[in-house]
């Protein structure tokens, strides 16, 4: 049997989880949210998808919470919205695509507190990253000239997710607020959608001691598909790879899984590049920008691995199973 159809054969046995996906913040664009079908059809079992990021006011993470929630109700016999474990389980069980909302950045909670913790968890909202590129009341972003870290606001938020079961994240978040994050944590950190710095240098990037910190908490560091954070264009599988394995050799199979970060619309992110400059301070190359694996080659990923000598148990980790795992021991 080729690494392929090996690769297939797996995909098609066990959990294969994408931890962050981008669908356009447009509450009522159907027809993108559809396309969700081609992701359930390359086998994939469950996908987080983003309510909104950064500078993105809370009235349109709320539209997006609701919009998406009555869609996803509307086509329920071939995907379903999951908030726990036993959801997902069931989900599978009926051959269904399960889907939950991920939130990007405290900052929509800048105005308030932490109240808004809660409602969005039982709303599906499975984990929120701290803070999106730039600072926000709660913590710095990757992009920040000075990282002051985790402030009295973001350790208030981050305690409320605790008591309510929602993951933290320190995707696009300053190193020292992300490194503060994990020493205080009391359950696992993850990083959704980050790739090592030291297999490609980029400000989205995380250092060997963060990836080594997150894996102390129990935590997971998902690798994306991006061209612009992979180091090459157009993005290939063979470099996602070379990602996952630097992951693997510093802390291990159960420690790194897959937060492609794939754009369904891709001309809504180069709208969003050239919007904001200051919050994406790297977009002289659309190309690489908008260059990216999508979930449709998971299974190509898989056989890529398998072809450098990965077993079946740790590709089955690195698919969905370290995913799991984390949700396990923070969902409620």
């Amino acid at each position: 049997m080729s690494n392929f159809a090996a690769a297939e054969a797996l995909v098609r046995k066990t959990l294969v989880w994408d931890n962050h996906a981008c669908l356009p913040l447009r509450p009522q664009d159907y027809e993108f949210f559809a396309r969700l079908k081609s992701v359930a059809a390359s086998g994939v079992d469950v996908i987080s998808v983003n309510v909104g990021f950064g500078p993105v006011p809370l009235g349109r993470h709320e539209a997006m919470i609701a919009g998406l929630t009555r869609w996803l109700d509307r086509e329920s016999d071939w995907c379903q919205l999951v908030r726990s474990v036993a959801d997902i389980e069931a989900a599978r069980e009926q051959g269904k695509l399960g889907v939950f909302f991920d939130v990007e950045g405290m900052a929509p909670l800048d105005a308030g507190g932490e109240e808004l913790v809660e409602p969005w968890r039982q709303a599906g909202v499975g984990w929120m990253l701290v803070a999106y590129n730039a600072a926000n009341r709660a913590g710095s972003g990757c992009t920040d000239d000075t990282d002051d870290g985790l402030t009295d606001h973001g350790k208030r938020i981050l305690a409320e997710m605790r008591r309510v079961g929602m993951i933290a994240c320190c995707s696009h978040t300053g190193h020292r607020t992300a490194m503060e994050v994990m020493e205080q944590a009391q359950a696992p950190v993850i990083f959704s959608h980050s790739n090592p710095a030291a297999v490609f240098a980029h400000y989205r990037n995380i250092p060997d001691e963060l990836i080594r910190a997150c894996a102390e908490t129990g935590g997971v560091v998902g690798i994306n598909g991006i061209g612009s954070f992979l180091g090459d264009s157009p993005a290939s599988v063979a470099r996602v790879a070379d990602h996952i394995e630097h992951v693997a050799s510093l802390v291990g199979t159960d420690h790194v899984g897959l937060g492609l970060d794939y754009v369904f619309d891709k001309q809504e992110l180069v709208d969003y590049l050239a919007a904001m400059p200051d919050l994406f301070p790297d977009t002289a190359s659309l190309e690489n920008a908008t260059s990216m694996i999508g979930p449709q080659q998971i299974s190509a990923i898989a056989a890529e691995l398998l072809a450098r000598g990965a077993d079946s148990g740790a590709v089955r980790n690195i698919l969905g199973e370290n995913w799991l795992r984390v949700a396990r021991t923070v969902w409620r």
